[in-house]
């Protein structure tokens, strides 16, 4: 239940956040994408580096019918990343958009950030009708919180010759509003297999390849943001890690592992839905499926942790060092 919770919390994030982009609207549909991009951007960021990780607990693959049955969990922090909170705001580059004290450029918060009163005016002829509007922007997850938390359920089977597939997958939530799932599959390859004295080396080498897929959709309708129907967002993040792995594998108890790796990852986070955008004459504006976000990710990571083996039961713990830093912990169950 607690997994299925923190992916909530993470696709929630990124569906919440996008679902305060509603007042951007009227402001037009090229300010309102505008914004979203740099909105969006640093909190999808974070999601692709959180849900990458956890692929591998040690490079010694399994042998031949050897599993083990993983609940992993994940916090990805931000807290340090003012980089990442804020954005600077010209409106030179909006069509429609002004600040309220009159300046025509200042930092705004993203979906991380804590920036908040931020007032903005239009006052514009929008696809012929003469919008008069005054909002808030939107501020981020910093008001409540400095991480991400996200977490599956993963298992994997030795094959021969140093050869070890995985599967990660987390149970459908779906509710009246909220419909969350994720599943990745990944390879891992132990290169001192292939050694004629593999089994006297006091250390491992592999490779690792994993995919990961988070789909959701958030039903907001009901929240009466803004008018229209069927008023919902939809969110997907995909990624790719391929990393090189090494890991001691002769101490009885306790064994250390470490790796290298590189990202690639997408999100896509898509407004749907009919909106209705309030005008002077009373006439609305109508937009149907307003916008489509889409967020490319690609960097090196690091990490490095620890492994501890009591009977079929261990437990591992690491830190990877990336743009998004984050923290991961498995209870793990299995034989080799």
């Amino acid at each position: 239940m607690r997994i299925k919770l923190c992916m909530a919390f993470l696709l929630c994030s990124v569906m919440a956040s996008a679902q305060n982009l509603n007042d951007l609207l009227v402001a037009g549909l090229n300010d309102a994408e505008r914004f979203a991009n740099s909105y969006l951007a640093p909190v999808t960021e974070a999601g692709i580096y959180s849900v990458s990780n956890g692929w591998y607990n040690s490079a010694d693959a399994k042998p031949l019918g050897g599993f083990e049955v993983s609940i992993v969990g994940n916090i990805t922090g931000f807290k340090n990343k003012n980089d990442k909170k804020a954005f600077i705001l010209d409106t030179a580059d909006y069509e429609n958009l002004t600040f309220d004290d009159g300046s025509t450029s200042r930092q705004v918060s993203t979906a991380l950030g804590d920036i908040d009163g931020v007032i903005v005016n239009v006052n514009a002829n929008i696809e012929g009708q003469l919008v008069s509007e005054q909002f808030e922007l939107p501020t981020g997850l910093a008001d409540d919180i400095s991480f991400i938390p996200t977490g599956y359920i993963q298992a994997s089977v030795g094959l021969i010759k140093g050869l070890e597939v995985k599967a990660r997958f987390l149970p459908k939530i779906n509710t009246d509003d909220v419909q969350i799932g994720l599943f990745g599959a990944g390879l891992q390859y132990d290169f001192t297999k292939m050694l004629p004295a593999d089994k006297l080396l006091p250390v491992a080498i592999s490779a690792v390849i994993g995919y990961t897929n988070l789909n959701g959709e958030y039903d907001f309708t009901d929240t009466e943001a803004i008018a229209g129907e069927n008023q919902r967002i939809d969110a997907n993040i995909s990624t790719w890690n391929f990393s090189a792995v090494v890991s001691t594998r002769k101490i009885p108890v306790i064994n250390f592992y470490g790796g290298l790796g590189y990202i690639v990852g997408k999100s896509e986070t898509d407004l749907l839905g009919r909106y209705e955008v309030a005008t002077v004459s009373g006439i609305p504006i109508v937009y149907n499926d307003p916008f489509s976000i889409t967020n490319d990710v690609s960097g090196i990571t690091a990490n490095v942790g620890t492994k501890i083996k009591l009977s079929f039961f261990r437990i591992n713990v690491d830190y990877n060092i990336a743009e998004f830093s984050t923290l991961t912990a498995g209870i793990n169950f299995g034989f080799r």
